[in-house]
Order: structure tokens, then C-alpha cells, then sequence
């Protein structure tokens, strides 16, 4: 199967994903088919939300092969980067987001075996991103108001050049 990105103004990105019990062949085909849409997309990171499905998972690769996580939490974090981030569901747009340099992930593997990480600098950011998409966060939600109302007339330019997807106005209510 294929999977198609959703973007913003796509309500599943607002959801809260649901943990996963059993990790069978359901889970594991789906994880064979995001890793290729990752790829096309020139991502580092996707998250199942992030093709429609309401789990806790994501998928992953800064250069050492695919590698995934399964009902991921962050345990303990310190420090803070600054740091120019995008991201796949909001094409076009980056932003410096400020988050902890350093996280203590745990989680499960793709066998069902207990994952401990400790990560820093672009892999500790990777993991938060992607805890964020499992969380119904997006990279907006990091912006003050100003610039989510600079980065919300930026969105809307870009919907509506030739060839975009119009995004719902769902999404981009200010807080």
C-alpha cells in the first residue's frame, strides 16, 4: 500500500494516537509500507498519524537504516537547541523551534523488545517531533502568536498556488 502524507487542516493530525497491544503482521506491514513514503518525501522521521492511522508508532532514519518505534515515551530530558525545523505534514515552512537537546526515549521495537535511547542534538528532536505528530501537536503549536499568525498567512499562500491541496480551516484557528 501506498501512503499519501496528510497535511495540515487534516483533523486525524489533531488526534491523540492510540498505543499499540500487539505488534502482528498488521503493524508490521504497515510499518514496510511508511518507511518507502518517508523516503519519497525526503523525510528523516513520519509518524503514523502522519498517513491517517491513529497508532504509536513511528518510523525513522538519520542515516544508520530504517528504524522503528512503538508506544514511545519521553522520560527525562535537559538542555535546550535552537534549531531551523520542518516538517512533512506542513510543506513549505520551517521554523527555529527551541526544544530540550537532550531525551531519554523508551519505547518497544518492532519484535516487541523494550527500547531504551538516549539522544541528543538532531536525534533527540527527531524524537520529540515525532512524539508531537502521536500527540496531536504540530510544529505550529511551538510558535508564539505572532509568528503562527506570519506562518498561517504563509500556509495560505501556498494552498493556494497551482497544484496545492487546500487545507481545512479546522487547523488553523489561533489558540
Amino acid at each position: 500500500m501506498s501512503y499519501q502524507i496528510r497535511v495540515m487542516g487534516d483533523p486525524v493530525l489533531r488526534q491523540e494516537a492510540k498505543s499499540i497491544d500487539n505488534i502482528d503482521g498488521r503493524i508490521i506491514q504497515m510499518v514496510d509500507d511508511m518507511v518507502p513514503a518517508m523516503y519519497q518525501a525526503e523525510g528523516i522521521g513520519l509518524a503514523a498519524p502522519q498517513v491517517g492511522i491513529q497508532k504509536r508508532l513511528f518510523v525513522y532514519d538519520i542515516g544508520e537504516g530504517p528504524q522503528t518505534l512503538v508506544n514511545p515515551e519521553i522520560v527525562d530530558s535537559d538542555g535546550e537547541w535552537a534549531f531551523e525545523e520542518g516538517c512533512l505534514s506542513v510543506p513549505g515552512l520551517s521554523f527555529e523551534i527551541i526544544r530540550p537537546k537532550e531525551v531519554h526515549l523508551i519505547g518497544r521495537d518492532l519484535n516487541g523488545n523494550e527500547v531504551s535511547i538516549e539522544a541528543d542534538e538532531l536525534l533527540a528532536r527527531l524524537f520529540q517531533h515525532e512524539l508531537d505528530h502521536l500527540d496531536g501537536v504540530l510544529l505550529l503549536d511551538h510558535l508564539d502568536r505572532d509568528e503562527r499568525k506570519a506562518a498561517l498567512r504563509r500556509w495560505r499562500e501556498i494552498q493556494s498556488s497551482p497544484g496545492a491541496r487546500p487545507a481545512s480551516s479546522d487547523d488553523l484557528a489561533l489558540p
